[in-house]
């Protein structure tokens, strides 16, 4: 920048307005970045090589879910269907944009949150896990319904899905209907 600064003979307010835009830049590179390791999506897919058509999610539903207005006001969504339909592939592309607009995404598969509850019941510390887990403005569960549910598992969805409950998002995927939900907890 300084040698294109001699050569262009910018005045010095130009050269630190430069350097002020460039910070400012790299500082919101370096927040995606933490945003989205701090997410714990399983692949890093996205929207780019997502085909919309080739979804079973109406295109309409699709367009709308991708304006995140519904995170601002709360809302919940499950996708569901068959295994190998791109439930993940969409979860997570929306994750990434929900990231990309500066909000924070928790990523999970359903084992998780039981495994949390585990390694924290011992401390009572379960109720503090998942208010750090509501830091973020998005929180996904993956895979609802693929494998048998544990106690501890049916516990960690519940805790997670009634401290979010009005307060934060949810999306969930699942190759169950949720009215079939139930029959999963123990």
């Amino acid at each position: 920048m300084v040698a294109t600064a001699r050569a262009q003979r910018w005045e010095p307010i130009e050269v630190i307005k430069a350097l002020f835009v460039e910070e400012v830049a790299g500082r919101s590179r370096s927040m995606l970045a933490t945003r989205r390791k701090a997410a714990g999506f399983p692949t890093g897919k996205t929207f780019d090589t997502w085909d919309e058509s080739a979804s079973s999610i109406p295109v309409p539903t699709q367009h709308v879910l991708r304006t995140l207005e519904w995170i601002g006001r709360k809302e919940n969504v499950v996708v569901c269907g068959p295994s190998g339909t791109g439930k993940t592939f969409f979860l997570e592309a929306l994750g990434q944009q929900v990231v990309e607009a500066g909000m924070r995404v928790a990523w999970f598969r359903l084992e998780d949150p039981g495994a949390l509850v585990r390694a924290h019941r011992s401390d009572d510390s379960v109720g503090r896990v998942v208010a750090r887990i509501l830091r973020a403005d998005l929180i996904v569960v993956d895979d609802i319904g693929l494998l048998e549910v544990g106690a501890d598992a049916a516990e960690g969805l519940y805790r997670l899905v009634d401290a979010a409950y009005e307060k934060r998002s949810i999306a969930v995927s699942s190759n169950l209907h949720p009215a079939g939900f139930d029959a999963l907890m123990p």
